[in-house]
């Protein structure tokens, strides 16, 4: 069943992304090349400079085990701007895993345009079975994109199995708040179509099972509302890439169902934050 499941969700996620409406709003109004959450310094910074600023944090927590030569396996690659930024700035090896052949087509391409095909490996697949032997990397980084797994703790045995002794896992997703009603979640969920999200205990709780030492959670919940807020802007005053990029219909659903889930962060439903163990 959770076979099943994990590959129902892969499934949903390849055909959600791959749809001409959900690349044009991510590719224009997230920025194109990272699509995650950011860190604020300032309520009035673009979301890209605050996505960018999300990869620094992250970063910041395994840059110990990044260095020429290094190997970094990237869950849910999307448009890669991590993976470059990483790839970079320390001059790792990055197997770039994504589901979306549409993401990924804009990868590779991104990636040749920066001369970074040497350094960054594109790889379409689910992080439910990672293409890669055991103790492959020193790194297994993830970025909002656990929330469309089917069977979570699959895909969390699977970035362990492929982590070197002593590896980091660091990843962030969006999370519900424990305890929070499905109900209240649901215009998100039904955007993202995934089921249901995960919450902080329950990701503290696998990954003690699996055994990772040093265990931590940055929260970083506080920055939710305002990422939001500046999507609510930008599908309110559209800018002319997006219009074109973007059904009608498709952009009037965002106005719906956007301010839903802002309005659920500004409740506290919604949490997002850093773990990191090893």
């Amino acid at each position: 069943m959770a076979e099943d499941n994990a590959d129902l969700a892969a499934e949903t996620a390849r055909n959600y992304y791959n749809t001409d409406d959900v690349d044009g709003f991510y590719a224009h109004a997230w920025g194109g090349e990272d699509i995650h959450m950011g860190v604020y310094a300032d309520a009035r910074e673009t979301v890209d400079l605050a996505s960018r600023r999300t990869v620094e944090r992250l970063a910041a927590k395994v840059a110990d085990a990044l260095g020429p030569g290094s190997t970094m396996l990237d869950m849910g690659a999307g448009y890669g701007g991590a993976a470059r930024r990483l790839a970079e700035q320390y001059g790792c090896h990055v197997m770039a895993l994504n589901i979306s052949e549409v993401q990924n087509r804009r990868h590779r391409e991104l990636n040749s345009e920066r001369g970074l095909d040497d350094l960054i490996e594109v790889v379409t697949g689910s992080f439910h079975d990672v293409p890669a032997p055991d103790g492959t990397f020193d790194v297994v980084w993830s970025q909002d994109a656990l929330c469309h797994s089917g069977d979570r703790p699959t895909a969390l045995r699977e970035a362990i199995r492929v982590l070197k002794p002593g590896g980091h896992l660091v990843f962030t997703d969006l999370l519900a708040a424990d305890d929070t009603p499905d109900d209240l979640l649901r215009p998100l969920t039904e955007r993202l179509r995934i089921t249901a999200l995960a919450t902080p205990g329950f990701y503290s709780e696998q990954l003690r099972a699996l055994h990772l030492t040093h265990v931590d959670f940055e929260d970083l919940s506080d920055h939710l509302l305002t990422h939001y807020e500046h999507l609510i802007d930008q599908v309110r005053h559209p800018a002319p890439g997006l219009v074109a990029a973007v059904s009608p219909a498709y952009l009037d659903r965002l106005g719906t169902s956007l301010p839903r889930v802002a309005a659920a962060c500004r409740n506290g439903h919604l949490k997002w934050g850093i773990f990191h163990g090893h």
